[in-house]
């Protein structure tokens, strides 16, 4: 092999930097996300549901959430060609969210692993301590979207996730919008 071409396998090549960053980007988008969950009547039409009306939480300690949440669980709906009715609407939709502070991980890690080059192999132990720059604290919000039938006040559909965040403004706006979109991408069911 020659040594242009080993130097681009070993990363001096801008493309494969780019491609190296990319990858690592989506692995840490997706250690910042869980994947919602859902539980839902399975009885239920959910078929005949047309317009929705929502619930707004009268009393937080946290409006700027709040607000945030209810215009995306609107938005997300209304994209999803649900139509918003005040009164007399198909479902209502209601949600709950709860912040929490998390230990962030010790960073310490052990790793084996074996290998070959040419005609020789070899068998390595290595571990690795991350140090944790800044708070060893992350901030956790679980968010829980909750479809009621508004005949007879019956839970029909819920669904919950989290997401984690440093800090507020844009990037807890964004947090926020990705989660009620994933979580709502589930409803309707798929029976």
């Amino acid at each position: 092999m020659t040594t242009s071409k080993r130097s681009m396998l070993r990363g001096s090549n801008p493309a494969w930097r780019s491609l190296t960053l990319i990858i690592c980007s989506l692995f840490i988008l997706a250690a910042c996300t869980t994947k919602p969950k859902q539980d839902y009547d399975v009885d239920y039409d959910f078929a005949a549901l047309k317009t929705f009306s929502q619930l707004t939480i009268k009393q937080t300690d946290d409006p700027l959430t709040a607000d945030r949440i209810n215009a995306d669980i609107k938005q997300t709906l209304l994209n999803q060609g649900y139509v918003y009715q005040a009164d007399n609407a198909d479902f209502i939709v209601n949600y709950a969210f709860v912040t929490q502070d998390k230990e962030k991980d010790s960073g310490l890690s052990i790793g084996l692993g074996s290998g070959t080059w040419g005609s020789s192999g070899g068998i390595g132990l290595g571990t690795s301590i991350g140090i944790p720059l800044g708070s060893d604290t992350a901030k956790t919000q679980m968010i829980q979207i909750d479809i009621v039938d508004p005949k007879d006040k019956r839970l029909i559909w819920r669904g919950n996730s989290q997401y984690h965040f440093d800090q507020g403004g844009e990037e807890k706006a964004q947090g926020i919008n990705k989660t009620v979109i994933a979580i709502l991408a589930q409803f309707p069911p798929q029976k």
